[in-house]
C-alpha cells in the first residue's frame, strides 16, 4: 500500500513541478546539440521549400510519377553512400531527393487543388502543428525516455508491408484502406517522436550528420502529410456525397 502511496505523490509532485519554466528548460541538451539540431531544422525548411517547389513543376509540367519516385529514392542512396566530409554534395542531394519527392506527390497535391484548395492548407498546416508538438515532447523529455518505441514502430512498419503485400495479391477493400492510413498516420506520428530523441542521443555521442538527421526529419514528415491528406480528401468525398443525397 505504501508503495502505491508513493508512486501516486511522486506522479502528482511531477505534473506540480511542469511549469513554463520547465518548458524552457533545455539543460539536458548541450550547446553543442543545440546548435545541431538549429542546423537541421534549418535544412528540414529548406528540404520543404524543394519539395514545394517539385509539386508546383509538377503541376506545370506533369512530371510526378514512377521516374520522380526512383529519383528520389536514388538521390537518397547516394546521398546516404557520400562521405560527410562532402557537405555541399550532399545538401545538393537532399534538396534534389526533396525536389523529386515533391514532384512525386504532385499528382495528390494537384487533386486537393482541383476539389479544394483549402483541404491542402489545412493538411500542410495540421502536419506542421503535429510535427512542432511532437518534436518539442521530444526534446523536453528524459534522454531516451522514447527510444524504446523504435522497436514498435518497426513492427508497425513491418505489419503495413506485409498488409500491402496481401492486398497486392489477394486484392483490397476500402476498410482494409483505412486501416493501412490510420494505422501508418499512427506509426509516422511516433517516428517523429522517435527520430527525434535518436537525432539527440546521437548527437551528444557525436554524430552531427545534420544532412542525414534532416533526410530522417524530412522522410517523417512527408509520410505524415501525405496520409493526413488522403483522409481530409476521403471525408471531403464523403461531406460531397452526402449533400448530394439530400439535394
Amino acid at each position: 500500500m505504501d508503495a502505491f502511496t508513493s508512486f501516486f505523490d511522486s506522479q502528482s509532485s511531477s505534473r506540480n513541478r511542469w511549469t513554463y519554466e520547465s518548458l524552457k528548460n533545455f539543460r539536458q541538451i548541450s550547446p553543442v546539440v543545440q546548435n545541431h539540431l538549429k542546423l537541421v531544422y534549418l535544412t528540414l525548411c529548406c528540404a520543404l521549400v524543394g519539395a514545394a517547389a517539385g509539386a508546383y513543376l509538377h503541376l506545370i509540367w506533369n512530371i510526378g510519377g514512377l521516374l520522380t519516385t526512383l529519383a528520389t529514392v536514388g538521390c537518397t542512396i547516394w546521398l546516404l553512400s557520400t562521405p560527410t566530409y562532402e557537405e555541399k554534395k550532399r545538401v545538393s542531394l537532399l534538396m534534389a531527393a526533396a525536389t523529386f519527392q515533391g514532384a512525386t506527390v504532385g499528382p495528390l497535391i494537384d487533386l486537393a487543388i482541383n476539389i479544394n484548395p483549402s483541404i491542402l492548407i489545412s493538411a500542410f498546416g495540421g502536419t506542421a502543428l503535429a510535427f512542432g508538438c511532437f518534436s518539442a515532447a521530444a526534446m523536453l523529455a528524459k534522454r531516451r525516455e522514447y527510444l524504446y518505441l523504435g522497436g514498435l514502430l518497426s513492427s508497425g512498419v513491418s505489419i503495413l508491408l506485409w498488409l500491402r503485400f496481401a492486398s497486392a495479391i489477394f486484392g483490397g477493400s476500402a476498410s482494409l484502406f483505412e486501416f493501412e492510413l490510420y494505422f501508418g498516420l499512427m506509426i509516422f506520428v511516433g517516428y517523429m517522436v522517435v527520430d527525434t530523441q535518436e537525432m539527440i542521443e546521437r548527437a551528444h555521442q557525436g554524430d552531427l550528420d545534420y544532412v542525414k538527421h534532416a533526410l530522417t526529419l524530412f522522410t517523417d514528415f512527408i509520410a505524415v502529410f501525405v496520409r493526413i491528406l488522403i483522409i481530409m480528401l476521403k471525408n471531403a468525398e464523403k461531406n460531397e456525397k452526402k449533400k448530394k443525397r439530400r439535394d
